[in-house]
């Protein structure tokens, strides 16, 4: 789960710096995909940074972090549906794009945070019965 938390911060972070640089966010289209600004960015940095925080931390740490971040995401995705591929309430630049992205960054994030429990899928030895 740590380690989770340590990836998924190095990667918010690189998007939130990457978004900032106009060679790969020309005219504010990450990878020419994705619609970003500094708002989008300043989030991106963010939550990267709680990733970093709570991976470094502890496991339950990483664990409310995955919740939190999920819950969060659920939401701005099902606002993105909402808005379209207009600004997201007026806050920040948006995209058909960016709101599948978020869904599938909340349903990965709830996932962890929330169903994936370490060994969970391992098989566990049965007794045979026999001495």
């Amino acid at each position: 789960m740590k380690t989770a938390a340590i990836i998924w911060g190095v990667v918010f972070l690189l998007l939130g710096f990457l978004g900032m640089m106009p060679g790969v966010a020309p005219n504010g289209m990450l990878f020419g995909i994705f619609r970003v600004d500094g708002m989008q960015n300043a989030i991106h940095l963010l939550t990267g940074i709680f990733a970093l925080f709570a991976g470094l931390s502890s496991p339950h740490a990483s664990r409310v972090y995955f919740e939190t971040v999920g819950v969060i995401y659920a939401l701005l995705a099902f606002l993105g549906f909402f808005y379209g591929s207009r600004n997201l309430m007026g806050l920040m630049a948006h995209n058909m794009a960016d709101t599948w992205l978020h869904a599938v960054i909340a349903v990965v994030s709830l996932y962890l945070g929330y169903v994936w429990r370490k060994g969970a899928f391992q098989v566990q030895s049965v007794p045979t019965g026999r001495m």
